[in-house]
C-alpha cells in the first residue's frame, strides 16, 4: 500500500470534504449521509462504499487527543474505493468522527513536540466519551454520539467493527472483543517494518490474556478487572455492540511518539515495588495541579467548561488508581509492563494540567506561566525518560490501515464467525 506522506492530521471539515469528493466521483459505489448530531449541534458523517449485505465498520476520532484515525480512515476510504477486490462481498462503511465536539477542542494538528501536543490537549470526561459512556452511564442518559454510533452498528450488523485509536508516546497494540487467530504475527511484522515499536505489556489491557505480542483479548465478564477504582469497563463499551450480530471489534492502536520502552519482553526485577514507586510519584503529580486548581479556582467564576470538567474528572481518577497500584498485585511483571505503567502515570497529571493550563490562559488568569514551565518540564521528562521519537505520519497511517485490512480478512474466516 502505497501512500503519499502527510505532514499534519485533517480536521473534520476536511474529512468530510474529502468524503464528499469521493461520493461525488463514485455515485454508484459511494454514498455519504447524516446519521446524527453531537451534543453542540455539530453533524456525524457517515461515508459508505459498496452495496454489499456483509459489512465493515470503521469508526474514527472516538477519542478527540488521538487524531490518527481521521489519516487512516481517509486513506483506507480511498484504497477501498481504488481496489475492486477489497468489495468483494463486503461493503465498507466509515464514520467520519465520533465526536466532532471534542474534535474541535483538541487544537494540535501538527504537534513538534509533547509540549506542543499538550499544549492544544482535550479529552473529555468519560461520561462524555462516544465508546465509553454506557460504561458509565444509564441508558436513558448515554449521548447523542453514543446513540448515533450503535444506531449505525444496530442497522449495519457488521461482522468486524474496527475502532481507530491512538497513543501519544509508547508503541502499537490491538484489542480484540473475541479473538482473531492468525492476526499477531503480521501485526508484528507491519510494525517492525515502519520501526514502530509493538506494545506487548499495554496498560490500558493489563491483566488480559494476548493471543501474540501486542494483541489483548478482552475477558469475559465473569473475570474481574485489574484496576477496580477506574470507573469505566471495555466490556460494557460500544465495543460489544456487535456481538448482538455475531460479530467483533478491534481497537488498533498507533503511536505518534515511539519508545522501545514498552516492548521489551524481559522480566522486571521488582514489578510490584517498581509500580508502587510509581504510584508515590502519581500522587505527588496529581497534588501539584490540585494546589493550582484550588489557588485559581475562585478567580475563575465559572469559566472552564469542558476543559475544567475533564481536567477535574483526570485528578478524580488518580487516588484511586495509586491505591490500585500500590495494594494491588501487578497485572504483568515484565519490563514492558512496567514502562506502559509508567508512561499512564504521566499521563494522568499531565493531561490534567495542560487542560488546566487552557483554561488559565483564557482566564488571563496569573497562576498561568508557572502551570506552562510545569507542563514544559513533564513533557519533556516525557519524552526525555521514553526516549521518544516521532513515528512519521504516513508510517501511523500505513500500519493502522494494513491492520485494519488484517483484521477484515481474517474475521472473514469461517473459524472466526
Amino acid at each position: 500500500m502505497s501512500l503519499l506522506p502527510e505532514l499534519r492530521y485533517p480536521s473534520v471539515p476536511e474529512l468530510v470534504a474529502c468524503a464528499q469528493a469521493l461520493a461525488a466521483s463514485e455515485p454508484r459505489l459511494c454514498a455519504l449521509r447524516q446519521v446524527g448530531r453531537s451534543r453542540a449541534g455539530r453533524p456525524l458523517h457517515l461515508l459508505s462504499v459498496g452495496h454489499a449485505r456483509r459489512s465493515v465498520l470503521v469508526v474514527a476520532g472516538a477519542h478527540a487527543n488521538e487524531p490518527a484515525g481521521g489519516s487512516t480512515l481517509r486513506a483506507l476510504a480511498r484504497r477501498v474505493l481504488a481496489e475492486r477486490e477489497l468489495r468483494a462481498g463486503t461493503s465498507w462503511h466509515f464514520l467520519l468522527c465520533a465526536d466532532p465536539d471534542g474534535a474541535a477542542l483538541h487544537v494540535t494538528p501538527a504537534p513538534r513536540s509533547l509540549l506542543d501536543y499538550h499544549l492544544g490537549f482535550y479529552r473529555p470526561t468519560g461520561a462524555e466519551q462516544p465508546e465509553w459512556s454506557p460504561s458509565v452511564l444509564p441508558p436513558d442518559r448515554l449521548p447523542p454520539e453514543t446513540r448515533a454510533l450503535t444506531g449505525v452498528i444496530d442497522e449495519l450488523r457488521p461482522y468486524l467493527q474496527v475502532t481507530l485509536h491512538g497513543t501519544d508516546l509508547g508503541g502499537s497494540w490491538v484489542q480484540l472483543t473475541r479473538d482473531l487467530p492468525g492476526l499477531a504475527e503480521p501485526f508484528a511484522k507491519s510494525a517492525a517494518q515502519l520501526h514502530i515499536p509493538v506494545e506487548t505489556g499495554a496498560s490500558d489491557a493489563a491483566g488480559w490474556p494476548a493471543s501474540g505480542p501486542g494483541v489483548h483479548v478482552m475477558p469475559g465478564p465473569e473475570t474481574g478487572v485489574a484496576y477496580p477504582s477506574m470507573p469505566d469497563d471495555a466490556r460494557h463499551s460500544t465495543w460489544y455492540r456487535t456481538h448482538r450480530y455475531g460479530g467483533l471489534t478491534a481497537v488498533v492502536e498507533v503511536p505518534m511518539w515511539a519508545s522501545d520502552l514498552v516492548d521489551d519482553p524481559a522480566p522486571h526485577p521488582a514489578p510490584a515495588a517498581a509500580i508502587r514507586r510509581l504510584a508515590r510519584r502519581l500522587l505527588r503529580d496529581s497534588l501539584e495541579v490540585e494546589r493550582v486548581l484550588a489557588e485559581a479556582l475562585p478567580r475563575l467564576d465559572g469559566a472552564g467548561g469542558p476543559l475544567l470538567r475533564a481536567a477535574r474528572w483526570a485528578l478524580e481518577l488518580i487516588p484511586g488508581l495509586a491505591e490500585d497500584w500500590t495494594h494491588t498485585a501487578p497485572a504483568g511483571t515484565t519490563m514492558a509492563y512496567v514502562g506502559s505503567v509508567d508512561a499512564f502515570g504521566r499521563r494522568l497529571p499531565l493531561r490534567a494540567a495542560a487542560m488546566l493550563l487552557r483554561v488559565l490562559r483564557e482566564s488571563d488568569d496569573r497562576a498561568a506561566p508557572g502551570l506552562e514551565r510545569l507542563v514544559a518540564g513533564w513533557s519533556d521528562a516525557f519524552a526525555q525518560r521514553f526516549r521518544a521519537r516521532w513515528v512519521p505520519l504516513d508510517h501511523q497511517v500505513e500500519h493502522q490501515s494494513r491492520t485494519v485490512l488484517l483484521a477484515a480478512r481474517q474475521a472473514r474466516e469461517p473459524a472466526c464467525r
